[in-house]
């Protein structure tokens, strides 16, 4: 599966040919180095490991210093491995930017981690309605859960049950997202739609199989 490394930068829109306003989130690639190509004789698999945006070398530990400077690169904050993906010719040190990966008017699949909104109730995390309005003397019960389980049998609330707790913060995808543009002279991707996360955040974009 192809793909790089990106950051989130933020959502704009644009007009596309027929004059429809288009949401747009703007990603953007940094020149990705290979850092590693592992071979189906050596590694079971072929893949191809990459790496971006700088890191402070300070915060690296000696093993991973070695690792890139077999690249013959500073250490980096991000890596990523993609599987099935060895650019012909590739060799360790090579960059892979945003235009030798992704073509407009193609199809990418997002991953990221979506904001975290800390401790949520049940309306807000699950979508429930409430137990209905201020009837009959019931006047601080609109977004509270209900009834949770039965009584005396069998006397216990069921795993999985769907109560207020911790919301936001996993790991998603968002499928088959169109690229718009690619601008190179900046190292943009301009995607059509909304992508998981807040602005500045990591993310991995791979083409659509």
């Amino acid at each position: 599966m192809t793909g790089l490394i990106g950051k989130k930068v933020g959502m704009t829109n644009m007009f596309d040919e027929n004059g429809k306003n288009v949401p747009i989130t703007v990603v953007e690639i940094e020149p990705c180095v290979i850092t590693q190509i592992k071979s189906l004789d050596v590694d079971g698999y072929d893949a191809v490991q990459v790496a971006s945006y700088d890191k402070r070398e300070k915060l690296v530990s000696k093993a991973l210093k070695g690792h890139f400077a077999k690249a013959n690169t500073s250490p980096k904050r991000y890596v990523r491995e993609f599987r099935d993906f060895v650019p012909e010719g590739a060799k360790l040190g090579d960059t892979l930017r945003v235009e030798d990966v992704f073509r407009e008017q193609t199809y990418v699949d997002v991953v990221g981690t979506s904001k975290g909104k800390g401790f949520q109730g049940v309306v807000k995390r699950h979508g429930f309605s409430g137990v209905g309005g201020r009837t009959h003397g019931q006047h601080n019960r609109e977004r509270a859960p209900g009834s949770i389980g039965q009584s005396s049998d069998p006397s216990k609330v069921f795993k999985g049950m769907k109560m207020g707790g911790q919301t936001g913060n996993h790991r998603v995808m968002i499928k088959r997202l169109e690229v718009v543009k690619i601008m190179p002279e900046s190292n943009l991707l301009l995607i059509k739609g909304a992508i998981p996360g807040p602005k500045n955040r990591a993310i991995v974009v791979f083409n659509h199989a």
